[in-house]
């Protein structure tokens, strides 16, 4: 083992590919904190978590400020214990969005240290239970986009060997149905069709929503309220043959064992962006396990993939590329499936001279 000796810091702004809409928002913007973590044998270990488009200035300060000057001169072996103090550390501020974020870019940094020292790809290091996951795309279902554009992408992505897809829901119910119904017709009865509300509806319009689609044979509904109703998930979950899906907008363990203890939901998208890092990921999806409960982790699917190889309850890895930009290679994809990296680390290739040129004017910061 080794102690940290010094931290670097710094955030990019990735623009999406496509135009992303949604219930509730437009995406159009992924403020991306980039920590690198050198221990005094000189490995260099390199994590990273993301916003939507607000807040990056707010996780950036907060890492520089409070959280990387904590853990200069820890033993970078010691994750668990390094994770646990910085939660207290910043206690009088959790649980919350900006405080998960900035733990998640230290813990996964950690993680990758560990794993290039030891020589390890994460997913072996993190558990080793597959060697491939399936994947779903999401790039291509998003509420702006007529019919037409829903069916081409589907029909694409079942031929590139992908076994589902994801559809924004939000629109009036009608049209909802008729852009599922035209989907379901055009790839059949095999290829899987999920469905999206990202936290739009009340608990009296999900439960009307979820009969509607349920005779379509959607796979799931995503965020049908907001995340912190659980027991209007509990109701849902109550009326609906329909798979309730959460997860994107958790930010604690113990919410996720609220949800799962109360039956509130059937599959968890635990996002190690949002939990604080890969410590709490693995945390949770155990958790999951023990309930019997499949895994399938929201966006970041260029570190997701190494997680859901690395547990055995994880079901899908999403398709929503967003790093090619900072990466020199993406992830491996083999008939529609998502293969995890055999390098040792995180198995994410990064591309440091596009990210300096990229960094956002003064976030590159250095803490000995």
């Amino acid at each position: 083992m080794a102690k940290i000796v010094r931290a670097e810091l710094v955030m990019v702004d990735l623009k999406p590919k496509v135009t992303r809409v949604d219930a509730i928002q437009t995406f159009v913007s992924q403020e991306t904190p980039i920590v690198r973590i050198t221990d005094a044998d000189g490995v260099i270990g390199t994590g990273y978590s993301y916003t939507i488009g607000t807040g990056g200035p707010s996780v950036m300060a907060l890492l520089e400020k409070t959280l990387l000057p904590a853990v200069i001169g820890r033993e970078a072996f010691d994750i668990e214990r390094i994770w646990q103090d910085l939660s207290f550390l910043t206690h009088a501020t959790t649980v919350g969005a900006i405080t998960a974020i900035a733990l998640a870019a230290i813990d996964t940094a950690l993680w990758d240290l560990k794993a290039v020292k030891l020589g390890l790809p994460l997913h072996k290091l993190a558990g080793g239970a597959k060697d491939e996951i399936p994947l779903y795309t999401t790039e291509g279902g998003w509420l702006h986009l007529e019919t037409e554009a829903l069916v081409a992408d589907a029909i694409a992505a079942k031929a590139n060997g992908f076994a589902g897809c994801k559809l924004k829901v939000g629109r009036p119910l009608a049209e909802d149905v008729a852009r599922i119904s035209a989907v379901r017709e055009a790839v059949g009865p095999a290829f899987e069709i999920f469905t999206d509300a990202n936290q739009a509806f009340a608990v009296d319009e999900a439960v009307r929503r979820a009969a509607a689609y349920q005779r379509l044979d959607i796979g799931w509904l995503e965020e049908p309220l907001p995340a912190d109703d659980i027991e209007g998930h509990a109701v849902l979950s109550r009326h609906t043959s329909v798979p309730v899906a959460v997860g994107e907008s958790v930010y604690s363990a113990l919410h996720f064992r609220e949800y799962l203890e109360r039956r509130a939901c059937s599959v968890i998208q635990v996002d190690v962006g949002r939990i604080g890092g890969i410590t709490p990921w693995l945390k949770v999806s155990h958790m999951a396990e023990c309930f019997n409960v499949a895994v399938a982790p929201h966006f970041l699917m260029e570190l997701h993939v190494s997680l859901c190889a690395a547990v055995p309850n994880a079901r899908w890895v999403e398709y929503i590329p967003q790093l090619d930009a900072i990466t020199l290679e993406g992830m491996t994809i083999r008939d529609g499936r998502a293969i995890p990296s055999s390098a040792p680390g995180l198995g994410i290739a990064w591309d440091f001279d596009a990210i300096g040129r990229m960094a956002v004017e003064g976030s590159q910061k250095t803490i000995n």
